[in-house]
């Protein structure tokens, strides 16, 4: 009898070493992925069950009941949720890893300068990896579901390339762009220069979004600010083409007429004194910096050379005769703004 149960435990001992040395190898080998990888996701609400039977019902992982049992007894059944990307060599233990990790297949998407907060939602919506919590609602409603503490959206979005998990929504990223926006635009202000024609940091974003509407030359933007600085000073009319066409909305074709600069609108410049009664753009921090720490000088009058960049004059006598030179007789290759380099 004792020779028969020394012979088990000795059986059970080779079977237990023997378990514990094919789950450590079973633990360590690649799993049977494609030579590409495999993308998996795993959406809010899952846990590791849902992802290890998946893998399992495909033929990628073996014993996904052993993993689930590997992953409580090492306390690791904390995964994140998101789209992995499986690739070859990975096995069930470091599998286990990038899920507790939240390892996800990061996108980008890319606010550009001077665009519109409908341009910028438009952009987010194009991306079927983000959710579109903001489509089909006002204006009003956008506001509210963004939980802004603003009466409107325009400006107030930090344009930038942002890094983002499959599932994260537009109300997250816009939240995150309006965050960093308050950061830069306390940032700036606390910078400013004296003697300015604003008195908050609102009408300082405002004015950042006019520089950046006017010109894609970033050595021009301080210019740009002081005959708008000087131009608030002394009373005078900013008369930017950039608010009228904002004014407009969807009637703008294009191009401008003597009309359009007339037809009172609460953002023509030409036809109101002071700065619009919003930002009509995202600003960059570019625009940002330029807007509260405009260059010196005394030109009071700019006007587009259709290079993309300006004449500037400090007359209104020189600037007539700047607009007849390049806006009267414009060449067929024309164009307000900078155009990317191919």
């Amino acid at each position: 009898m004792k020779r028969l149960l020394g012979k088990l435990i000795i059986l059970g001992v080779l079977l237990a070493g023997g378990l514990a040395a094919y789950g450590y190898h079973w633990l360590n080998s690649p799993l049977a992925l494609p030579e590409d990888g495999l993308r998996q996701e795993l959406t809010r609400g899952e846990t590791l069950s849902h992802l290890t039977s998946e893998l399992g019902a495909q033929g990628i992982l073996r014993h996904p009941r052993v993993l689930r049992l590997y992953a409580r007894l090492t306390e690791q059944t904390g995964v994140h949720a998101g789209e992995y990307h499986l690739r070859p060599g990975l096995t069930p233990r470091t599998l286990l890893e990038q899920l507790n990790a939240g390892e996800v297949v990061l996108h980008e998407v890319t606010l550009i300068e001077g665009w519109t907060f409908a341009q910028a939602l438009a952009a987010l919506h194009s991306e079927e990896t983000i959710v579109a919590e903001l489509k089909g609602l006002n204006r009003e409603q956008q506001v509210a579901r963004l939980g802004l503490d603003v009466a409107h959206p325009e400006g107030w979005f930090f344009p930038d390339t942002y890094r983002f998990a499959r599932g994260t929504s537009d109300v997250e990223l816009l939240r995150r762009a309006h965050r960093i926006m308050r950061e830069e635009l306390e940032r700036v202000w606390s910078q400013r220069a004296d003697g300015l024609p604003y008195e908050t940091p609102y009408e300082a974003l405002i004015m950042a979004s006019l520089i950046e509407r006017e010109t894609g030359a970033p050595w021009e933007r301080e210019e740009i600010a002081g005959v708008f600085v000087r131009r608030l000073n002394r009373g005078m009319r900013l008369q930017t083409d950039p608010t009228v066409i904002y004014g407009m909305g969807d009637r703008y074709e294009g191009r401008l007429t003597r009309r359009d600069l007339r037809a009172p609108t609460p953002y023509n410049t030409y036809t109101n004194s002071g700065l619009p009664p919003t930002p009509i753009a995202l600003p960059g921090r570019e625009a940002l910096a330029a807007a509260v720490n405009p260059a010196p000088g005394t030109a009071l009058y700019f006007v587009a050379k259709g290079d993309g960049t300006h004449v500037f004059s400090d007359t209104l006598e020189a600037h007539n005769k700047a607009v007849r030179e390049y806006q009267l007789q414009r060449r067929e290759d024309y164009r307000s703004s900078l155009q990317a380099a191919p």
